[in-house]
């Protein structure tokens, strides 16, 4: 597993994490349980989004600085960005799954920042985890890439029917499974997980929630992660835009929850997205789309399908 990044920018990463998760679970935890409004939503999203474009620079100046190359510092930069965005983008629809539990459940929305701040911990190892086998498989068996490449041709033909249909949990065989091996009490016990009836202890409903949450990324790690290596195979690029994609996840979902019906057709474009990259990886040894194409149709894709959502939404009836 071959990196280009060196050992400091490795320590600076991991250093920057457990300083953000530390804001998160120790700083913004004194504010307690509190339902998060739209206005606190997009400022949380603009920090994140503005502290992965500064970490994005130092990556730039660190490839600069230990290869003396401007031409790959810029390669390097521009496959974070692009891996990123995929992520970000991906990320939409894990969104609206989330937002499909927390409906089912009746969640209230102040309890919600704690799953989501749970959920959060949970991708990040998961992903690393993941990251690094699929860095060591696609170092040993190339053709793997194949396979990758081909799954999400397929998921995205699957998201592409699935995307105009209502999601539904009624059928849903975790949620079955967890249902009979945890006995769940009918009420909420504030944040917590556990409660205690008729002298048992039990679980809540928010701690299906949290694993249904858990399990929801996993399902998901396994169409994005794929689609970045499609831009790069360097472990550092895939793990830190994957990561730092996942810390704006829990703003990006109170962001987007208030606006989700305004973005009907999203699924079309991550569709579309999940095909195109399934190709590019397909033909990586045929013909190597650069990364800046890459970058544009994505962005591309993304700003025509929110376009599209917006010009064709139904009237909102409440105006």
């Amino acid at each position: 597993m071959q990196t280009i990044a060196p050992l400091w920018l490795w320590a600076a990463f991991v250093g920057i994490v457990l300083v953000s998760l530390f804001v998160d679970f120790v700083v913004l935890k004194k504010q307690g349980a509190h339902a998060i409004g739209v206005k606190e939503a997009l400022n949380w999203s603009l920090v994140w989004i503005a502290l992965s474009f500064l970490f994005n620079a130092l990556f730039w100046w660190a490839v600069k600085d230990s290869t003396g190359s401007v031409a790959l510092a810029n390669t390097k930069s521009l496959e974070f960005l692009t891996g990123y965005l995929i992520e970000k983008s991906l990320a939409v629809d894990n969104i609206f799954v989330f937002l499909l539990v927390f409906t089912y459940f009746a969640v209230p929305t102040a309890y919600q920042k704690r799953v989501l701040m749970i959920g959060i911990i949970g991708a990040i190892v998961l992903r690393t985890v993941m990251i690094l086998i699929g860095s060591w498989l696609l170092a040993e068996f190339h053709w793997i890439l194949y396979i990758f490449g081909a799954f999400l041709i397929l998921t995205g033909v699957k998201m592409w029917w699935a995307a105009g249909q209502e999601p539904s949990l009624d059928d849903n065989p975790a949620l079955k499974l967890l249902r009979r091996v945890l006995p769940v009490s009918r009420q909420y016990d504030g944040e917590k997980f556990w409660t205690v009836e008729d002298g048992k202890r039990i679980a809540t409903p928010l701690f299906m929630v949290i694993c249904l949450v858990a399990l929801t990324d996993v399902i998901f790690a396994v169409d994005s992660i794929p689609a970045i290596f499609a831009i790069t195979t360097d472990p550092f690029i895939v793990l830190t835009s994957n990561v730092f994609a996942i810390l704006g996840l829990r703003a990006m979902y109170f962001l987007l929850a208030a606006v989700a019906n305004k973005f009907h057709l999203l699924n079309y474009g991550l569709a579309v997205i999940l095909v195109f990259i399934g190709t590019k990886m397909c033909l990586i040894d045929i013909y190597k789309i650069p990364v800046g194409v890459s970058l544009g149709v994505v962005v591309g894709i993304l700003a025509a399908t929110m376009l599209l959502s917006v010009r064709t939404a139904s009237p909102d009836p409440r105006r």
